[in-house]
């Protein structure tokens, strides 16, 4: 019996990812920016409106978009008064990816992590500070009776 116990485990751990048993997919990514009340547009990596809100707000974002392809992310920041801001977030490689060198082997590390995703982290904040926009408006010019010296 105890036998079967083992190669159950054994096989399990064979055909299973590391990052994908202890870690996860997608992540809650807060998105914030100074001043506040920015409307933000996330766009993933093909173009593709994925979600609008105004910050702060959290949103739930997938770390891999396809077979070894990181979650890449595009936010546009608006705010009356504020320069428009573009930043990008890109997913990196998850450390617990890493534990398929020691627990969930080749399988792992080259078919199940890579496809659920789970070989990927993202950042669980995205923060900006939006720059005041410049004023259109010159003072105007002293007229030379002003700036004669009698």
């Amino acid at each position: 019996m105890k036998h079967y116990q083992i190669t159950a485990a054994m096989m399990v751990l064979m055909t299973s990812g590391c990052a994908s048993i202890v870690s996860k997919s997608s992540y809650p990514v807060t998105i914030r920016s100074e001043p506040q009340g920015a409307s933000v547009l996330i766009k993933d990596k093909h173009g593709v409106a994925i979600h609008k809100g105004t910050t702060p707000f959290t949103v739930t974002l997938a770390s891999g978009k396809g077979y070894f392809g990181p979650g890449d992310y595009t936010l546009d920041f608006e705010l009356s008064g504020y320069q428009p801001h573009h930043t990008v977030m890109q997913a990196g490689v998850n450390p617990w990816y890493l534990g398929n060198i020691f627990i969930g082997g080749a399988i792992g590390f080259l078919i199940v992590d890579p496809l659920t995703g789970a070989m990927w982290k993202l950042a669980d904040q995205k923060s900006v500070t939006l720059n005041a926009q410049a004023t259109d408006i010159i003072p105007p010019l002293a007229s030379p009776a002003e700036t004669s010296q009698p």
